[in-house]
Parts: structure tokens; sequence; C-alpha cells
């Protein structure tokens, strides 16, 4: 007989192949213990201290909601930008942040659409992280000194605010620090090299100005490339990357907008407005300056991290590894400083991770040799730890006001105000950051202004004839006050309007403010002949035995600080059979304006709420007013039945004389 056949498993089935990529996971991670345990810690404080309150501070700004609004274009509208993209940046950035909010349904999670891209930058943070970890340790530092590095990264004042804040410059780092790593690769180097000009290009073609970090990256690949290869790799690498260059060409060349031409945007118009036409940010020398408020700014929020990583940069050029690092932080301070250039705000974002590197690298380097180099090692160790004890209270308090304070809430409140009392068919010129969620509320995107498009796109001009007078509101934030020259028919329409909310103070203070087109002038008028026939009216009602309220409240009406609605409402109810009246509300953001709510508890002797809900006589008087004296809203508050009228306008004559 025979021996039966022995069936041997298939190499390609069964839990062998199953779990071959769970065990090569099990075994990478139990060779990289020690690497994660130093990392994971300095992730989750980033984490937290990047994310936590991410929606309080800081304030959103206009430069956030333009990439927000972008990326959410790209998402909801199919459309490469809110309006007419005209090539002043390349559109990888947003493109990378509509993908990620895509693929996890950021926009739908958040009800403010700008923290949707706020967590998409955080998280290219984490990733940036990781990649200046490995960075470290590539250029020889201990893994000690590696998460010291992480940690000033995620850590420092001047870090946090840039990186909870939605800058193109934010997504790019990551792309950059990958192409510096995979430029120190020594094996594999043709893939590694393709890899670092791709990453570079892509970083490019998120922000353009990274392509400063160009002649450096050049140098880390010619020091890094084997001799006998290296005319090939390089030859490789810079192929592909202007290949990538290229594809930003050839996209405005597909729609016929690679050169300046009559009515139509132009890659070579944005390149002119980059390079050369857009004004300077003034001299050093000048107090006043663009470029002294932004280093002042810088200086603010991180003193520690400013004078240590220039000093460290110096420091870097005498350590070979640290030395292209220390080239490319000197290098890009001293274009920033060029005589008549135009400095970015965000400009800092590039300089943080290399600077936090030259830190760690140089503290580490110094320790090391400290035997060596006694004198001169234990005098960098003594800076740094100087740097460290100057760090703990400032940092300290910088950081507790990231987690706590609720600097955006003037914002918020003042798009809550305009969803709960402007019509969706007015039309707002708004800071853009809130274009998006206004939009999302019911506005039709051509009512919705971003105030930079009023006076610079034809196309919105077209849909304004009339300028700033065919505006109903302007919605002022710090953005729209910092350069009131510059866009003159927004400061017409601000010149020309009333507040009629506002919210917060300083520099985070946000005014409603109702355009009026025959002039603010008379708008005054119209404002001083209606208060005076409120007070006619008030001091009549006043007087009335039918209308029960506290003497306080009785004096608002004397005073004409109650709006007409109110004042005719009160005065019917009171020849009706009487009413109590628990006050006067005075709506959110409307503190000193006339008031236009009015609380009731009791109707006719019964009371205005039962069971928590308008009694047969409050829902009676509800029902009964029309017209002129349907209010707005009806709401319960505590025993009392709350109305809400519209706000006045008093462009319109009917309604001026009803006042």
């Amino acid at each position: 007989m025979s021996a039966p056949a022995i069936t041997r498993p298939s190499p390609t089935s069964g839990p062998t192949t199953a779990h071959r990529p769970a065990r090569r996971l099990t075994a990478w991670a139990r060779r990289h213990a020690r690497s994660l345990l130093w990392l994971a810690p300095v992730l989750v404080v980033g984490a937290v201290v990047n994310l936590v309150n991410i929606g309080g501070s800081p304030q959103r700004i206009d430069d956030e909601g333009t990439y927000t609004a972008q990326a959410w274009a790209v998402a909801h509208l199919g459309e490469l930008a809110h309006y007419t993209y005209w090539y002043d940046h390349p559109p990888l950035g947003w493109l990378q942040i509509a993908g990620y909010t895509q693929l996890t349904g950021a926009f739908a999670r958040w009800d403010v659409a700008v923290l949707a891209a706020r967590e998409a930058v955080v998280v290219a943070t984490l990733i940036a992280t990781v990649l200046l970890w490995v960075l470290a340790r590539r250029v020889g530092l201990s893994r000690a000194a590696a998460s010291a590095a992480g940690l000033i990264f995620v850590l420092s004042p001047l870090a946090v605010q840039f990186h909870r804040t939605v800058y193109l410059d934010n997504i790019a780092v990551p792309w950059l620090l990958a192409a510096f790593l995979l430029a120190t690769n020594r094996k594999g180097q043709l893939a590694a090299f393709t890899g670092s000009a791709v990453a570079f290009g892509v970083a490019v073609l998120t922000k353009e100005t990274f392509l400063l970090a160009l002649p450096v990256l050049v140098w880390v690949m010619v020091r890094s490339a084997h001799r006998e290869t290296r005319r090939y790799t390089l030859s490789v690498a810079t192929t592909v990357l202007v290949l990538i260059g290229g594809s930003y060409l050839l996209l405005a060349a597909v729609k016929g907008e690679l050169f300046s031409g009559a009515g139509r945007v132009s890659l070579m118009d944005g390149i002119t407005f980059q390079l050369g036409s857009r004004e300077g940010s003034g001299s050093l020398t000048d107090p006043d300056s663009l470029l002294n408020r932004t280093l002042g700014l810088w200086w603010q929020l991180d003193q520690v991290i400013v004078v240590l990583g220039l000093l460290a940069a110096v420091a870097g050029l005498a350590l070979p590894r640290l030395r292209p690092y220390g080239v490319l932080v000197l290098g890009l301070v001293l274009f920033m400083l060029r005589p008549g250039g135009y400095l970015p705000v965000p400009y800092v974002i590039a300089l943080l991770p290399f600077a936090a590197l030259l830190i760690a690298g140089v503290v580490d380097a110094a320790v090391r040799r400290r035997a060596q180099r006694r004198g001169l090692a234990t005098g960098v160790v003594a800076v740094a730890a100087i740097g460290a004890v100057a760090a703990v209270p400032l940092w300290t308090s910088q950081l507790r006001g990231f987690l706590l304070a609720d600097l955006d809430r003037p914002l918020r409140s003042a798009q809550t105000w305009l969803a709960e009392n402007v019509s969706r068919d007015q039309r707002l010129i708004v800071d853009d950051a809130m274009w998006v969620d206004l939009v999302r509320a019911g506005w039709d995107r051509d009512n919705v202004v971003w105030y930079y498009k009023l006076d610079t796109d034809p196309a919105v001009r077209a849909e304004s004839p009339n300028g700033w007078r065919d505006a109903d509101y302007v919605v002022t934030t710090d953005s729209m006050r910092t350069f009131p020259g510059a866009f003159p028919e927004v400061q017409q329409a601000i010149d020309n309007s009333v507040v009629v909310a506002s919210f917060g103070e300083g520099a985070q203070a946000v005014e409603v403010r109702r355009v009026v087109a025959s002039g603010t002038d008379a708008a005054g008028d119209a404002q001083e002949q209606a208060a005076a026939v409120r007070a006619d009216l008030g001091e009549q009602l006043a007087a009335n035995p039918g209308l029960r309220l506290a003497d306080a409240d009785r004096d608002l009406l004397r005073d004409g600080q109650v709006t007409a609605p109110v004042v005719s409402v009160l005065g019917a109810l009171a020849g009706a059979g009487g009413a109590t009246v628990s006050g006067f509300p005075v709506v959110d953001g409307e503190e000193g304006g006339a008031l236009r709510q009015v609380s009731i508890s009791r109707i006719d002797g019964g009371p205005a709420v039962v069971d928590g809900a308008p009694s047969t006589d409050a829902s009676a008087l509800v029902a009964s007013l029309a017209g002129a004296y349907a209010p707005q809203d009806v709401r319960v508050s505590g025993d009392a039945v709350v109305l809400r009228y519209p706000l006045i306008n008093l462009q319109d004559p009917m309604e001026r004389n009803a006042s």
C-alpha cells in the first residue's frame, strides 16, 4: 500500500500569511521600542497642547477663513476656490486640507468651519514632530535630545500660536522635513533622493516661499550622496523636481491662464504680485512698520526660542552635522530682513522645526564634549539652562492662555447674532473667517461678500453695481481695521454705517454695522427723531395703570429706549385688561441700543407661562399680532414669555415713521 499524500499548506494562504503584517509590525515595534518610548510622550503632549481649546484661542483671522473656504469649495462646490482663483498661491495646500476633511468628515463634525481646517493643520504638525524626531536622530542627536527638539517644537508659545492657525506653511512643513530626512539617507539613494525631490516639490507647491530652502537641500544631498552615483542620483532628483514644478505651469497653460490677458487672471500676474508689486513690510528702524509689528508679535509670544534659536544657529555652524540647518535658519532670517522685502506673518513657521533641532543639537553636542572642551561646553549648557529657567514662567503663562482663553467668542457671537436677526436675502460684507459658516447657515454665496474681493475682484464688483451701497451689513474685525485705506469701497461701507451689535473689545472686537445708503448723518437724524417719538409714547404708556412694571423699566419707557413695536403691543395690552412686564431683556451684543425685547409674566391677571409653555392667553396674544407688530421670535424664559422684534430699518420711511 502506498503512503497517503501529505498536504502542505500553501505559502500564499493560511494563518501564516494572514498574520505576517502583524508580525512584522510587532517585530518592528520591538526593535524600536526605546525610540517609541521617547517619542510617544512628545506626541501626546503635542496633541493635548495644540488641540485643547482649539476653538477658543487664538481668534480666527481672515487668512484662515480664506484657506478654509478654498478647501470647502473644493469639497462642496467642485471649484479651486470660493472666488476666482488668481494664482496668489499654488492650490496644493488647501487641496490637502480638503482631502483630510473629506476623509475624516471634519466639516460635518465642527460647527465652525475653520476649526475643521485647524484640526488638519494640527495633524500635519504632529506628523512633522515625528519627522523632526527622526531627522534629529539621523543627524546624531541622542533620543533625549531628539525628544527635547520635539517638545520645543510643540510647546513653544510661538509655535502653538501658529500651529493652531490655518496657514499653508503648516501643511508644507512635514513635506520639507521629509525632504531633508530622505536627503540624508545613505541606503537606496536613488529612491531616497527621488522621494526627497517629490516631498520638496509638494512643499513648494503647498507654500511657494519654501523654495528658499532649495540650496540647503541640494547641499545636504551632495554631502550624503555616494561619490560613484552622485551625478546620476542628483540628476534624477533634479528632473523629478522640475517635472513637479512644471505641473503648476501646465495647470495654468491648460486653463489658458499662463500669461496675462484682458479679462482674465494669470500665473504671471500672480507671480508679479508676489515678487514685485506687493508692498514691502517697511524698515526695521521704523517702529510703526509691518516688519516691526510682525517681529514684535513673534518676540511677545516667545523671546526664549527667538534668542536661543539664533544663538544655536550660529553655534551650529561649528558642528558639521548641524551646519546645513544653521545656514538654513540664518539664511532665512537674513532674507526676511532684506530692504524693501515683504515679510508674511507666518514666515516663522518654516524656521521653527530647525530652530528646535539646532537648540537641542547644540546643547546635546556641548554635553557630550564637556570633558574635552569644558569651558566652551559649560558655557553652552549654562546658556541653555538660563533659557530653560526663563522659559518656564513665560511658557506656562502663554500656554495657560491657549488652553483656557476664549478669544474667538466675539466672532462666534456675531455669527449667531446674524443668524438670528438678519434675513437670508440681506447682503453682507464680512471677514473671510465666517464666510463658510454663513453660507452653511443659509445665505446665498453671492450675498456673503469677502471684504477683500469687493475692491479687487471684477466679478464681485459686477454683482455690486452701486458698490458699497448694495450691502446691507458690514461686519468689522481686526483684519478689516488694520488696512483702512487699502480697500476704498469697504471703508466707505464702514464710514456710512451704524453699529447695531458689538462683541468683545480691543483686537478681538467684532462689530455688526448696518449700512446706511443715505449716509450716517441722515441715519443719525432719523435715530434722534425715532427716539423722540418713542419717548413721547413711552411717557403716556408709563402712566397707564393697566401696565404693571418696575420703576427702572418704567424709566426706560419714558427715556425712549424701548422700540415702537414693543411700546405699541404694551399699549394694546394695557387697554385690553392689563399685563405685568418683568423686563426688557437686552439682545446679546446690543447693549446701549434701543430695546426690542419684552418679557411678559402675566396677561389680564393670568400667568403667561403654564407648565413651561405659553398659556392660552399668551398664545392668543402672539396669534393676534400681525404686520409690523408680529414678533420675530417668541420664547419662554422662566415664568415669562419673551417677544423679540426685528431691528428697525431707519432707511425705510415707513418704518422710520412707525418708530
